[in-house]
């Protein structure tokens, strides 16, 4: 099950002048979070360079607007578009390719839809779509739901007309998306690091994975110290070098949960 990000909490109630000189903020999506990544990969990096990062775990589109007031020096988030007009529009400097995996729908096992292992993505949308068949959405301006919404518009279909029926929209993370769907019998997409993490899936299972489509690239980019003065660039610089380095990509590629691997170092 889902750990609950209590440094949102402490964050919100201590401010960041408590945090140390070698403090760093970063506001990253949830499924790295979720996943177990940042437990994994924050205590060695700070054994190797002594920064101190802190995360702010929330959706992507959140992550990019307290990044864009001032709220943090990194943010590590997967919808590249708008990542690269954060950057466009001064809020950050260059954005880098960190890592990756995939998305996946995944349905009951009754597949109301009629869903094919072999069909496309966008193929099992309209599937979706034609049969009526319950479909949970994050609805919540995250990466995932960006991708979602990018699947959708790709079909020529707007789901959204059918809000309340048969397309319902949690307006929250993964885990509970997930878990509303495993209640509901219903189909779902998610990104794979969340998907292996997630403990009740009960009778879902993957209907639709490994398309070019359904790919999953998680970027990095420094919050832009001319527009926020408090900006540790020194601290950030040595955090993304790291991550971007040999060693730090290799320790990336080491992470694994229920023996299998949820990130793949960085593609361009």
């Amino acid at each position: 099950m889902f750990r609950l990000n209590l440094f949102v909490l402490s964050f919100l109630l201590f401010p960041r002048i408590c945090l140390g000189d070698n403090s760093l903020i970063v506001q990253s999506t949830t499924s790295t979070y979720n996943s177990g990544f940042y437990e994994y990969i924050l205590p060695i990096i700070k054994l190797e360079t002594n920064v101190d990062a802190h995360v702010v775990s929330v959706g992507t589109g959140a992550a990019l607007k307290n990044a864009a007031n001032c709220d943090g020096d990194v943010i590590i988030v997967h919808a590249k578009k708008r990542e690269l007009q954060f950057v466009k529009n001064g809020f950050g400097l260059k954005r880098y390719n960190l890592m990756y995996n995939d998305f996946i729908i995944v349905g009951p096992k009754e597949n109301p839809a009629k869903i094919n292992l072999t069909d496309k993505p966008i193929k099992s949308f309209t599937k979706i779509y034609n049969t009526s068949s319950i479909f949970i959405s994050r609805g919540d301006n995250s990466g995932t739901h960006y991708k979602e919404i990018s699947i959708w518009e790709t079909a020529k279909l707007n789901p959204i007309k059918f809000s309340g029926k048969w397309y319902r929209e949690t307006g929250s993370g993964m885990g509970t998306t997930l878990n509303l769907a495993s209640g509901m019998r219903a189909y779902t997409l998610s990104d794979r690091a969340s998907w292996i993490n997630f403990n009740n899936k009960n009778d879902l299972g993957i209907i639709t994975e490994k398309n070019k489509t359904l790919f999953n690239q998680y970027g990095i980019t420094m919050v832009n110290p001319s527009r926020c003065p408090n900006v540790k660039f020194k601290n950030a610089d040595k955090f993304i070098s790291w991550l971007l380095s040999k060693r730090g990509q290799k320790v990336i590629k080491n992470f694994k949960l229920k023996g299998k691997q949820l990130f793949f170092p960085n593609a361009d």
